[in-house]
């Protein structure tokens, strides 16, 4: 039985391991992920021993590499990274194929926790599904009609840039009102400071624990998030018609705050019937869904 090697570049850790042919993790580890390019690939290529010395004599048949930005599919590039501006226009495919003993794949690591999330978490026996994955920002992944959706140029499942609210916040994409700047973690913590007039340096997980203790502003900063969270979803669920809707990324850890406005607002701006064929949903796999979505993905494409 062989094995396959999925790789999660994020902006702060590194994850990645092991799955077999059943799409399950054997091994997986986590390392800080390096503050520059040249150490990123050395750090690579020093993984490979240490992915070998755990398949218990195994062979590995291919690898994923989930990388973070626009990734364009057909040049081989990141044409837009948010961690390593350096490597914009680099053939990756290339400076992979230099340490991977291995056939590869490279893709957005949305869509590769999207992938993962499909295959082998919530979205399992699903036709289409769409996850967002909020937390910093908001991204995201399509899979329809069970495939993968790329889009024309590789740059689909960017959901996180549906525009909620007109009126809103700049966003780093250089719009304004993103769902991304509306419902991710520094616009809770960011409405909560703003509410309750508090002048200190906080996260979204601290206002989650006031919102739980009866804080009612810190309450309201959520119910702020979820509505707008819910306009993006009933966008969802009217343009895709999906089955599923899967929410994952460090902010559910407060989804008992964030989901009832939601759900309720996406219900209301959808339509009924679509609304009712969507379930909406908390993810399965937690930070481990890019590891298994993109040695899926490489297994898969093999």
């Amino acid at each position: 039985m062989s094995l396959y090697v999925g790789f999660d570049l994020g902006g702060t850790q590194l994850k990645y391991g092991l799955i077999n042919e059943k799409y399950q993790l054997n091994y997986d580890s986590k390392t800080d992920t390096p503050e520059n390019t040249s150490q990123l690939f050395q750090l690579l290529e020093n993984l490979w021993q240490e992915l070998r010395e755990k398949t218990n004599g195994k062979t590995i048949a291919a690898a994923g590499y989930g990388i973070p930005g626009i990734y364009s599919i057909q040049k081989n590039k990141i044409l837009q990274s948010p961690n390593y501006p350096e490597i914009d226009g680099l053939n990756l495919d290339k400076i992979f194929k230099s340490f991977t003993p291995v056939p590869f794949q490279i893709n957005n690591d949305a869509n590769m926790a999207a992938y993962g999330e499909w295959k082998a978490g919530a979205g399992q026996g699903s036709n289409s599904i769409v996850l967002l994955t909020i937390g910093t920002g908001i991204g995201g992944g399509v899979v329809l009609n069970k495939t993968l959706w790329h889009g024309e140029c590789g740059f689909a499942g960017e959901v996180g840039h549906i525009i909620v609210n007109h009126s809103g916040e700049r966003c780093n994409c250089g719009n304004r009102g993103c769902l991304e700047t509306e419902a991710s973690g520094p616009n809770i913590v960011r409405n909560y400071l703003s509410l309750s007039q508090v002048n200190k340096k906080m996260t979204a997980k601290d206002v989650a624990s006031r919102a739980k203790n009866g804080d009612s502003n810190a309450k309201h900063a959520f119910n702020q998030a979820g509505y707008f969270l819910g306009i993006g979803l009933g966008t969802i669920i009217n343009v895709l018609n999906p089955d599923k809707i899967i929410l994952g990324g460090g902010i559910m850890k407060s989804a008992s705050l964030l989901l009832p406005p939601a759900v309720k607002e996406a219900s209301q701006r959808s339509f009924e019937d679509s609304f009712e064929c969507c379930e909406i949903l908390k993810a399965q796999l937690g930070n481990k869904a890019g590891i298994i979505g993109s040695a899926a993905w490489a297994k898969d494409n093999l």
